[in-house]
C-alpha cells in the first residue's frame, strides 16, 4: 500500500539495535559517552527504521560512520603508547628540505607564515579547512542520491580505507605537528591539549570559535603524519574525474584541494612533509583498493552484496 512503512526484517532490526547498544556501552566504558554519540546513534536508528529508502541510505553511510568511530576510538589506545613521538627529527628534516632564510634566520615554512600572514589569507585558510570533511561527504551523498551507487560505494569505501592507512601511520610513527615544536619545544608532553594554531586568526577575525571548538575535541595531537587533511580531497577529485563531473566541479575540487594543502602549512598544522605523505596515502589507498582488494574474490563478493543492498 502506498505510504506504508516497510520495516526491516527481525534479523536486520536485531542486528542494528544490538550493535548500536554495544557501541554505546563500549563507548561509555572506554572513552566516555558524549551527547554527540547519543545524537548520531539516534539519527542512525531513525534513518534505519523510517522506511526502505532511508534504510538503504543508513547502510550506505556505514563507511563514513566507521571512519568517525575509528578516529574517536583512537583515544582508547593512544599512538604514543605504541611508539616514541617524533618532534625534533621531523622539524629538522623540514628545515633542511624547505627552510626559508628570513633576515639571516632559517625558518621552517610554518614559522615563516606565523610571522608573515595577512587577513585575506587567514579568511581563505579558514574557509578551505572547513571543507576538508564536509565536501568529500557531500560529494559522496551527491553520488548516492544521483543514483551512482556503484561509484558511491567505491568512493566511500576508499575514503574509509585511506583513513585506516593513515591511522596505521599514526601508530607506526607518532609525530607532533609544527605548532607543537614552535610552542613547546622538542620534549613530548603527553597531556598537551589540541591547538587551533594559525586557524585562531580566522576565529578572531570572524568573531566565531569554530576551530577552537573543533580542536578542543582533538583525539590525539601527536598524529600529524600523514596529513589526512591533505588526503581527502585527493580521493574526492579522483572519483569526480572518474565520474566525468563537469569541469566546474573538477576545477573547484582542485582549488579546494590545493587550498587545504596550503592552509595546513600556512596555519602550522602540518609540515610540507606531512602533506606530501598525506597525498601519497590517498593515492596508495586508491591503488590498493581498486587494483588489489577489488581483484580478490572474497572482497568483490562482499562489495557486490553491499551494492545490491543499497542500489
Amino acid at each position: 500500500m502506498k505510504g506504508t512503512i516497510v520495516l526491516p526484517s527481525k534479523k536486520e532490526a536485531g542486528t542494528v539495535i544490538g550493535l548500536t547498544a554495544l557501541f554505546l556501552l563500549l563507548t561509555a566504558v572506554c572513552i566516555g559517552l558524549r551527547p554527540e554519540h547519543v545524537f548520531m546513534v539516534g539519527l542512525y536508528l531513525l534513518l534505519f527504521f523510517a522506511g526502505k529508502t532511508t534504510r538503504k541510505l543508513a547502510v550506505a553511510l556505514l563507511p563514513f560512520a566507521l571512519f568517525g568511530i575509528s578516529y574517536d576510538w583512537m583515544r582508547v589506545f593512544p599512538n604514543y603508547e605504541a611508539n616514541s613521538i617524533d618532534v625534533e627529527n621531523l622539524y629538522n628534516l623540514e628545515k633542511s628540505l624547505f627552510g626559508i632564510n628570513d633576515n639571516g634566520n632559517i625558518l621552517i615554512p610554518c614559522e615563516y607564515f606565523a610571522i608573515h600572514n595577512c587577513r585575506i589569507a587567514d579568511i581563505l585558510a579558514g574557509i578551505f579547512y572547513l571543507c576538508w570533511v564536509p565536501v568529500p561527504i557531500a560529494f559522496g551523498l551527491w553520488l548516492y542520491l544521483k543514483g551512482y551507487r556503484n561509484l558511491y560505494l567505491h568512493f566511500s569505501m576508499v575514503f574509509l580505507f585511506v583513513n585506516l592507512i593513515g591511522f596505521a601511520g599514526y601508530y607506526l610513527h607518532p609525530a607532533a605537528p609544527p605548532w607543537y615544536a614552535i610552542n613547546y619545544g622538542f620534549e613530548p608532553i603527553l597531556d598537551t591539549p589540541g591547538n587551533v594554531a594559525g586557524l585562531g586568526r580566522f576565529d578572531t577575525l570572524t568573531g566565531l570559535s569554530i576551530f577552537d571548538s573543533i580542536y578542543g575535541r582533538n583525539a590525539n595531537v601527536f598524529a600529524a603524519v600523514p596529513s589526512l587533511h591533505a588526503a581527502y580531497m585527493v580521493v574526492a577529485l579522483c572519483y569526480a574525474i572518474v565520474n566525468k563531473c563537469n569541469k566546474f566541479v573538477i576545477i573547484l575540487f582542485a582549488i579546494i584541494m590545493a587550498g587545504i594543502w596550503g592552509t595546513a602549512v600556512y596555519t602550522s598544522h602540518h609540515y610540507i612533509i606531512d602533506v606530501t605523505l598525506g597525498i601519497c596515502c590517498a593515492l596508495l589507498g586508491i591503488l590498493l583498493f581498486e587494483k588489489g582488494l577489488m581483484k580478490t574474490g572474497w572482497f568483490k563478493n562482499f562489495f557486490n552484496r553491499y551494492y545490491n543492498y543499497i542500489k
